[in-house]
């Protein structure tokens, strides 16, 4: 079983310029929960008992927002507002089960992910990260039933025109929804990629990954990237992909985080009716004008 998961949570958000300047972008809010409680939520739902987040400068609001605050929990149950109490602390992991390691430099995923390598352990962990958001099941819970050993990787197909933001990987045979990877690639250009079908950012690593991130070997843009570690493993232990059956949102993105508030909003019960008014009517103005 995975037990424990890396929420890489270090990147400076500077798409997202001047709203990340003073606030992580992790907790930038889709409809009325910040985008790392959802991949927190997204790991409780696999069986994560072990949460290790790899910061950096400026993230002391997720910390916060992950554990008790005295006056907020006084003045609602003061107010008797015990359904936002209640909110309020779901938030809450068990006590030691929420770890914070500092990155001290942006090095890139691979090396965000190689600084907790010390809390690991001889056992394969799950890395989450928060600005692929995905609606509908969990997908780690997929790939956790789904794990057989080795590594493996969430993946989903792309325009090909797309490729040179991803991962790619050479797909070999395919059983289900898994599918054997022979070659992983990061960022090719298009006229280069070896198929369409890319990684996403969910992923569950064996222990000897840590050895190859311990080259700190660059790669893409100059930083030490976690495709190319797992690249190096293929052909000692087994690597699969898997393709998940919910909905991906690059949040990384601005359009990708509108459209994803816009389909959480659509998917919750409370505001769905009012936003497809207020959906359908502005299409229609804008139609006029």
């Amino acid at each position: 079983m995975i037990k424990k998961a890396i929420f890489p949570v270090g990147g400076l958000g500077t798409r997202f310029l001047p709203a990340t300047k003073a606030m992580p972008k992790e907790m930038l809010p889709i409809v009325d929960k910040p985008l790392i409680q959802y991949a927190v939520e997204e790991a409780t739902a696999a069986g994560i008992e072990q949460f290790i987040f790899v910061t950096g400068r400026n993230k002391s609001a997720i910390e916060d927002h992950f554990d008790h605050s005295v006056e907020l929990e006084s003045t609602l149950e003061a107010k008797g507002k015990s359904a936002a109490l209640d909110v309020v602390g779901d938030m809450i992991r068990q006590p030691g089960s929420v770890i914070y390691v500092r990155q001290q430099q942006p090095a890139g995923l691979g090396h965000a992910v190689w600084c907790a390598r010390h809390l690991i352990g001889d056992e394969p962990v799950a890395v989450l990260l928060a600005d692929d958001l995905i609606l509908g099941k969990s997908c780690l819970k997929e790939m956790v039933d789904a794990y057989e050993g080795g590594n493996m990787v969430a993946v989903m197909d792309v325009p090909r025109d797309q490729t040179g933001a991803y991962g790619i990987v050479t797909p070999g045979k395919s059983v289900g929804r898994q599918v054997e990877i022979e070659g992983l690639v990061e960022k090719p250009v298009p006229a280069d990629a070896p198929s369409t079908t890319a990684v996403v950012g969910r992923y569950i690593i064996s222990p000897s990954v840590f050895d190859t991130l311990g080259l700190q070997e660059h790669g893409a843009g100059g930083e030490i990237q976690l495709t190319d570690a797992l690249a190096k493993q293929i052909g000692t232990a087994p690597f699969t992909g898997l393709h998940f059956s919910g909905e991906r949102f690059d949040c990384g993105s601005k359009v990708g985080f509108l459209q994803a508030n816009l389909a959480f909003g659509l998917s919750n019960p409370q505001i769905r009716n009012e936003l497809q008014d207020w959906l359908q009517g502005r299409i229609s103005w804008t139609r006029t004008t």
